[in-house]
């Protein structure tokens, strides 16, 4: 009679626990942040076709110290972007780039939906602007030759220029110039398709924590560029390694 008893118990203990893992409600974006302070459109965040088409990676900017990084999602593409109640959590793998100076989620959706990232920061909650997955219809091009570059008038501050793709709804333009390492020297932001290593006088959003070393000759480089859309959608990523001569 005991054996039937604890195993009765323990049955109910794993239903519950299966119900409560799948139960949508549990990972509400809006329920997550319920009573909690909150700051929006904090979270710097994008997302586009990883290399493959395989997958789809969801970028963003994780500010030193924040804690608690979480990824959220909707159903279809239908649901209204900005009602945070239509968002469930999901648990994609974390990656890293620029030595984790920026880190991005591991998709692999099989419907074309909306995204937000959160995290926290000194006890606040930090959520990005709604991001609009088109994987399937407005697929990331890779094209490094729309890219070019110029240090004729200034041999270590070399000008970036590049040109969109076969979409062009691009809004705002995300480069990074970076070591051989993978090490982040200037990550800024352009509505303009140039930009000048290492001159503000163009640059709308600069995530850059330190003042950029000066580049040296004949030691390369690279040089990557997001062309991203209104909603946050990656039209173009371009990648080059250049060598100042």
């Amino acid at each position: 009679m005991r054996r039937t008893i604890h195993f009765f118990w323990v049955l109910l203990i794993c239903s519950c626990s299966t119900d409560e893992q799948n139960d949508p409600s549990r990972f509400n974006l809006a329920s997550a942040i319920e009573g909690r302070e909150i700051v929006s459109s904090s979270v710097i965040a994008c997302a586009g076709n990883s290399r493959d088409g395989q997958l789809v990676n969801v970028y963003f900017y994780p500010r030193p110290g924040v804690t608690n990084i979480r990824y959220f999602e909707t159903e279809t593409i239908t649901e209204d972007p900005n009602t945070y109640g239509n968002y469930t959590e999901q648990l994609p793998p974390l990656r890293g780039i620029f030595n984790n100076y920026l880190q991005f989620f591991e998709v692999d959706p099989e419907r074309e939906k909306w995204v937000i990232i959160t995290f926290e920061e000194n006890g606040v909650v930090h959520i990005s602007n709604p991001i609009r997955l088109r994987h399937l219809t407005q697929i990331t091009e890779f094209l490094p030759e729309n890219v070019s570059v110029d240090n004729r008038e200034q041999p270590t501050m070399p000008k970036f220029n590049w040109v969109d793709g076969v979409f062009g709804d691009s809004i705002i333009y995300f480069h990074v110039v970076s070591t051989q390492d993978d090490d982040l020297l200037s990550g800024t932001y352009t509505l303009e398709r140039n930009f000048q290593y290492y001159k503000l006088d163009n640059v709308v959003l600069n995530i850059t924590r330190e003042i950029p070393p000066e580049l040296e000759l004949n030691v390369p480089y690279n040089f990557s560029l997001l062309a991203v859309t209104e909603d946050n959608w990656v039209n173009l990523f371009s990648e080059i390694t250049f060598s100042l001569q």
